[in-house]
């Protein structure tokens, strides 16, 4: 088989900036893959955003900058990946509604991660189509440049299996070879729990730390952090198991060693929850300031991050103009090429 080449692509929601979570789940991948991959794209995906929120179309817009802000400041770098807004690149669009021919109505109602989403947002039956399409606009989002690996959360997976059935029928249906395999690249921490001890950090739950947060928020944030109901007193045995602190620093805090003195005395008794929260402060204070800092200077000039949205849309749509020449051939409608 022809071996092809590594082209990445990921992307954002712009809901809201973005959290520790996002941190460790993919942006830490993506800036690993821009150094692997001979293309990378990064994509604001705010067609997918106003899936359940196209009443709030201004949430979507000035959210933009933001998690532009977040992956430039976490090391993203767009000398090395094509950054683009997803409603501008209109091709996107046309593959989306040219794979719906591909998936049914069952299949995209049975997908794991949509009957998750769907649960979470308490929808019924007001599902907007949009919402329930979504993971064939993402195939779309993947395929229109020809991306072959995405750095993706645990919970996105069964997106992805749905759009490489989407792609494995279209190669089939066509007699073609336009589209390989997508692999996802999930980290090694690939579902952070949130700060309550939920199933995972997420925006729409309000239970994040933000990679924007000051010191005194994160701060904050940790002293309220879910541990162990029954540890009230110093001297209590406590569980470490589904204790958020201690999740937390087995996943940030460098000193493994330490971190497991710390749980045998915590389980034995005679270590109170403000210890474990104040060095899980500094923890995530001396990860999360430098962050913070490049994203405050880069804030500055919000006319640069246009100007790098704007370079990279151009880029995406010469990729995308090509791909569809190839996919329109492939449905006998390019009627006068």
């Amino acid at each position: 088989m022809e071996k092809r080449e590594k082209i990445v692509l990921t992307g954002d929601r712009p809901t809201g900036k973005l959290h520790l979570g996002h941190f460790v789940g993919s942006i830490k991948n993506r800036v690993k893959l821009q150094d692997e991959a001979s293309k990378c794209f990064y994509m604001v995906a705010d067609i997918q955003a106003l899936t359940d929120n196209a009443d709030n179309p201004e949430k979507v817009r000035n959210n933009v900058i933001e998690v532009v802000l977040d992956n430039l400041a976490c090391g993203v770098d767009p000398k090395k990946t094509t950054f683009f807004i997803q409603s501008q690149v209109p091709e996107i669009a046309e593959l989306t509604i040219l794979f719906m021919n591909l998936v049914t109505l069952q299949q995209l109602s049975h997908n794991p991660t949509i009957k998750t989403e769907l649960k979470e947002r308490g929808f019924g039956e007001s599902t907007p189509f949009g919402f329930l399409a979504y993971p064939v606009s993402q195939a779309a989002d993947i395929l229109f440049c020809k991306a072959n690996t995405v750095p993706v959360g645990i919970d996105q997976l069964p997106v992805l299996e749905q759009a490489n059935e989407i792609l494995k029928k279209f190669n089939a249906t066509y007699n073609v070879n336009l589209f390989s395999k997508i692999t996802g690249v999930v980290s090694d921490i690939p579902r952070l729990v949130g700060i309550d001890g939920g199933a995972k950090m997420s925006k729409s739950l309000g239970n994040c730390i933000y990679l924007s947060d000051s010191d005194v928020e994160i701060e904050k944030k940790v002293m309220q952090a879910y541990t162990d109901p029954g540890h009230i007193h110093v001297e209590d045995k406590g569980r470490v198991d589904g204790n958020v602190v201690f999740t937390y620093l087995d996943d940030f805090d460098e000193d493994k060693k330490g971190v497991e003195e710390l749980k045998a005395q915590y389980q034995k008794g005679g270590l109170g929850d403000i210890v474990l929260k104040k060095r899980l402060t500094k923890v995530l204070i001396d990860l999360i300031s430098p962050i913070r800092a490049r994203r405050e200077e880069l804030a500055k000039d919000p006319k640069s991050i246009m100007k790098i949205l704007e370079s990279g849309i151009e880029n995406a749509r010469k990729e995308a103009r090509k791909t569809m020449i190839e996919v329109r051939k492939a449905l006998k409608i390019d009627y006068f090429s």
